[in-house]
């Protein structure tokens, strides 16, 4: 059998926590934990996944007669579980930021907060549904929308969006985030929770699209592979860094196409029904029902205007 220096690898570790504890200011730590856990957060959204679409996402051998009963039992543990996750994000902030609220009050804004979701879980299943809708009616591959919401990653993501803008909303973004990632990780998909998306969204094939936290995105929007929306810059404050909280993604208006590989950058708007090609890199803002190719934005950026209609 291998041996290793264990009680060497152990000292040395402690060594560098204790050196990012000293540099962050954390010597003292919490006795018990105080950060949601990934493990747990993946565990409700499988449950509430379930509990949102029973007999396509719940288990394989659920029958419609017991589907009320099933939804029941997992709403009851992914909230219950929910509860809790806030409870420590909640503990967290209030630790880093220097408050100390009292038990009775840090309980009830956790639940507070549960309740609220609780109550988005109807309009959440009602959004899911328009886009997988989007999704099997701009698909010509598509045979089903059983097909859809079971297999096409951009219905995935949208499902994990639709939660985690939820609880963004509600001020838990680590937990917003966490949901979010899972989504990333499993699609290459990544949706920042803050994203404001509208009914009958749709991401075709998908992976590599990047939308910022700050974007705002109409209905009936649809986007390609590897299409960013992006900063343009983040202005720094007097340390430095970036600023946080400002408006730097792209608006984009109902009914706009955006083709594989676009990259649209900075407070920028694509009027409603603009049709952005395959590759182009857009910084300005574009007319409503506008076709812009990478002809017309060449041209564009060459005569410092903003991009026209192609052939206009």
């Amino acid at each position: 059998m291998a041996t290793f220096d264990i009680a060497g690898l152990g000292r040395q570790l402690h060594a560098a926590r204790s050196e990012w504890r000293r540099a962050q200011n954390r010597e003292q730590e919490p006795a018990g934990r105080e950060f949601p856990s990934r493990d747990a957060v993946a565990r409700i959204v499988e449950q509430l996944k379930g509990a949102l679409f029973p007999l396509r996402l719940g288990p394989h051998d659920l029958r419609p007669e017991s589907e009320d009963i099933f939804v029941a039992h997992e709403l009851d543990a992914a909230l219950q579980a929910l509860h809790q996750q806030i409870g420590l994000e909640l503990r967290h902030v209030a630790r880093r930021t220097g408050s100390v609220p009292t038990p009775e009050q840090s309980g009830a804004t956790a639940l507070e907060a549960a309740r609220s979701f609780a109550d988005a879980l109807p309009g959440i299943r009602r959004m899911l549904d328009s886009d997988v809708l989007a999704a099997f009616h701009g698909d010509p591959a598509a045979r089903s929308v059983d097909e859809v919401l079971l297999c096409y990653p951009g219905v995935l993501a949208m499902i994990h969006h639709r939660l985690a803008h939820v609880l963004y909303g509600l001020e838990l973004p680590l937990l917003a985030r966490m949901v979010s990632e899972l989504a990333h990780a499993q699609t290459g998909i990544d949706i920042h929770p803050g994203a404001r998306i509208g009914a009958g969204f749709f991401i075709d094939h998908g992976t590599g699209v990047v939308i910022g936290e700050t974007a705002v995105i109409g209905e009936q929007v649809r986007l390609y592979q590897a299409v960013t929306l992006g900063a343009k810059r983040f202005p720094s404050d007097a340390d430095g860094r970036p600023k946080k909280g400002l408006a730097r993604h792209p608006i984009v208006e109902d009914g706009v196409v955006i083709y594989a590989g676009a990259t649209i950058l900075g407070r920028v708007t694509l009027g409603r029904g603009a049709v952005i090609g395959g590759n182009v890199w857009v910084t300005t803002d574009v007319p409503a029902g506008a076709h812009i190719t990478q002809a017309t934005a060449r041209e564009s950026a060459a005569g410092h205007e903003s991009p026209r209609a192609a052939g206009g």
